[in-house]
């Protein structure tokens, strides 16, 4: 049975008149009828009764009704999801975060998808390196990807997203925690907790290149792989440490934010898969775009 039979015989069957029948389909009557009789030899038994006044459904009719609207149903279903998949309106997204976008951008993005592109399914990753993120984009394993600039990788395409300061973070009772503002140099003396340098994060280098510019190198380094363990060692007095500002929006008792005098600055950038950038991972990344720089 095909689509357009299907299609026929359920116009007819709610008619009961082939005239109306073809009207609303906007065919003429005489090939409406031949769809029909092709359609019942097809399937070797009548599906109406026909006089010259009347067309009455057969029970062969009555029984074909629900396989018909399934099909019917089915197929315009399937029309509107590709025309989805088409438009980026629908389809899988897998999108790795670094652990310092994890709680600041990771969330806006999976709110504001749910609510403007629902039948995207996101796949969201966080607390993750940047080597990590650009291997799975090489590697497939990420459509997208928000992590802190490094080097250049084949297959991969590059957005700026935004430049935000350094801050420190200071155990709630450190001597320091109470400034509005203290200069990097005050810290020498302290003992860093730091994000991992194997594998090598983003901000290990960019941590260590701040405290070099302040004239020195930190003498103890505590290393971490997520951004969460970071600041709750700090709580618990094992050091200080440098985040990017928005990871105050990770709030822990006995931790404490406090801006640096110096400008000391870090990026963040998307990437993104250049050989698959399917439509619905080009929405996302403009969701992404936009929830960054809002």
């Amino acid at each position: 049975m095909e689509l357009r039979q299907a299609r026929y015989f359920l116009v007819l069957a709610e008619e009961c008149h082939f005239g109306r029948a073809a009207a609303r389909l906007h065919v003429a009557q005489p090939a409406l009828s031949q769809q029909i009789k092709q359609l019942e030899r097809e399937l070797g038994i009548a599906l109406f009764h026909r006089s010259t006044r009347h067309v009455e459904l057969t029970e062969a009719g009555r029984h074909l009704m629900s396989y018909a609207h399934t099909l019917v149903t089915e197929a315009e279903r399937a029309r509107i999801h590709m025309t989805e998949l088409a438009t980026g309106q629908a389809g899988r997204v897998s999108v790795g975060f670094i652990g310092t976008a994890t709680y600041d951008v990771l969330p806006r993005v999976a709110r504001t998808v749910r609510a403007e592109l629902p039948h995207i399914v996101l796949e969201l990753r966080g607390e993750l390196l940047t080597p990590q993120l650009t291997e799975g984009l090489r590697t497939g394993v990420y459509d997208l990807a928000v992590f802190r600039p490094a080097a250049p990788s084949e297959g991969v395409h590059i957005v700026p997203l935004r430049t935000e300061p350094l801050v420190a973070v200071l155990p709630e009772h450190h001597p320091l925690a109470a400034d509005r503002e203290i200069a990097l140099s005050a810290l020498a003396e302290e003992a860093f907790v730091i994000h991992t340098a194997q594998p090598r994060s983003a901000m290990y280098d960019r941590v260590l290149a701040a405290c070099a510019r302040a004239g020195f190198q930190p003498s103890s380094l505590v290393e971490v792989g997520e951004t969460a363990t970071l600041v709750v060692l700090v709580a618990a007095g094992h050091g200080v440490a440098l985040v990017p500002e928005s990871v105050q929006s990770l709030r822990l008792d006995g931790a404490t934010y406090v801006p640096l005098a110096e400008r000391e600055t870090v990026d963040l950038v998307l990437g993104r898969r250049v050989h698959r950038n399917t439509p619905a991972a080009q929405q996302v990344a403009a969701v992404i775009e936009r929830c960054v720089r809002d």
